[in-house]
């Protein structure tokens, strides 16, 4: 993978005192969104303040530094990256002061003709510090030749393709802007005098705050002491959400893409449908924590196999999924889950998980079980075979190191060292009653619809 590909969690308010306060624990609920780097900008009406640190968000904030962050309005965000590029020139929100004034950028997601634009500004003369898409959209917002910013912002987003769900702050307020097809999730909230903005709900819940609505595909919403104002800086096109946010990403106490339930009873159902699609004789039902938790529920649901926790992990350690080198991938894996023998020991035992990438976890997980004295150990997976990494933003490395591709069931199934390997199609996840609308699914079929 040649650029920085960012799933972060991005979180703003607007019009509230101590507002860094409420950024630090919107971004704390954030945390499964991107756990190497955050940072936060904040606003008063004279100056700005910043931080920014590599790690976790308790780890990067302190009390006595959110104290420093003073102003009624901030934006934050928390990422993770890919390969080599963990730093902190990275991080995010990007800040930098422009024709119209200061400006401040949080962005979720990965501009696909970035690396196009990029080469036409380096042409002018403008100097990058980092290698994230947001200093592209810094930069084009630079070199707009428009008046104010509500005006660049039209200028600059319309040329921007997929996916982005950004949030932008300046003197005059807060601007929530998605992309035209509306791939990741953007929401807006209500909070005692002013608004929020997240990329999940769950973060409006951590601070009380009402959800409003989800910002719609192409368009900006701007929140300043007038309220929420709102304009489209591209025409309206069928939106295009993420399937993998339902599968792993979101956390399962959050309400995705305007729907009426959590992400959790999403999950059940795909459980559900696994057991439909591949059923099994067997002791145990068991997730690989804490993602798969519901999928397991719902398999033994339909299954009426015994729901237990045969796995049990460390919280203390980060998302294997999103490490960036295989290194540190498998000492993790070593680290993060332990075998509760007593509910494994002499049982056939269902392993549900999400989904499979690169495959080495899984297959420390099996062994680990049998070591444990499973009898038998096997594997459901919520979601179809993840053939092709991702071109829109999530940090699955590139395709050569993804287990299925090139590989047939069978041969994954010998790789993990299962003793039977079923995974959900494409066409049954899809027809889950609790998700509506289409959704990208290039990293199982292959298929670009944003070109």
């Amino acid at each position: 993978m040649g650029s920085i590909r960012d799933k972060c969690g991005v979180f703003g308010v607007y019009g509230v005192e101590r507002a860094s306060e409420y950024v630090y624990l919107g971004l704390h609920y954030l945390q499964h969104r991107g756990q190497e780097s955050c940072g936060m900008v904040s606003f008063s009406k004279r100056k700005h303040y910043y931080h920014y640190g590599m790690g976790l968000v308790r780890e990067v904030f302190s009390p006595s530094i959110l104290s420093e962050l003073k102003g009624d309005m901030a934006i934050g965000h928390c990422r993770y990256s890919t390969q080599g590029a963990s730093n902190i020139e990275n991080s995010q929100p990007v800040f930098g002061e422009i024709e119209s004034g200061s400006i401040a950028i949080s962005h979720n997601g990965e501009i696909f003709n970035s690396s196009q634009l990029r080469k036409e500004l380096r042409k002018k003369g403008c100097i990058f510090k980092g290698d994230s898409d947001t200093e592209v959209v810094l930069h084009l917002l630079a070199n707009s030749k428009k008046d104010t910013l509500k005006e660049r912002i039209k200028d600059v987003f319309g040329r921007l393709k997929p996916s982005f769900s950004i949030l932008i702050m300046s003197r005059e307020g807060l601007y929530a802007i998605r992309d035209s097809r509306g791939i990741r999730p953007l929401v807006i909230g209500h909070l005692k005098s002013g608004y929020v903005a997240a990329s999940e709900t769950v973060a409006l819940d951590i601070i009380g705050a009402e959800y409003i609505r989800d910002v719609e595909p192409g368009e900006a919403v701007f929140i300043n002491t007038e309220g929420i104002q709102s304009f489209r800086f591209t025409e309206k096109k069928t939106p295009l959400r993420c399937i993998f946010e339902y599968i792993y990403f979101a956390r399962p106490d959050s309400f995705l893409f305007g729907d009426n339930i959590t992400v959790s009873e999403v999950r059940k159902e795909f459980g559900k449908s696994l057991f439909k699609k591949y059923p099994v004789e067997a002791d145990v039902v068991i997730p690989v924590p804490d993602s798969s938790i519901y999928a397991a529920l719902g398999f033994s649901s339909a299954s009426g196999i015994p729901f237990d926790f045969g796995i049990v992990r460390s919280h203390y350690i980060g998302r294997t999924f999103i490490e960036p080198t295989q290194v540190l991938r498998d000492i993790k894996v070593k680290r993060k889950f332990n075998t509760n023998r007593s509910v494994v020991s002499g049982k056939r035992v269902v392993v549900v998980e999400d989904s499979i990438v690169r495959g080495t976890t899984l297959k420390k997980v099996v062994s680990m079980l049998k070591e444990a004295g499973a009898k038998e150990v096997h594997v459901r997976v919520s979601a179809p075979p993840y053939r092709y990494s991702c071109y829109l933003g999530i940090d699955t490395a590139n395709t050569d190191s993804l287990i299925a591709n090139g590989k047939s069931v069978d041969e994954v199934r010998d790789f993990i060292k299962a003793d039977t390997l079923g995974y959900l199609d494409k066409e049954t996840l899809l027809q889950n009653k609790y998700i509506k609308g289409e959704f990208c699914t290039y990293c199982f079929d292959g298929i670009r619809i944003i070109k």
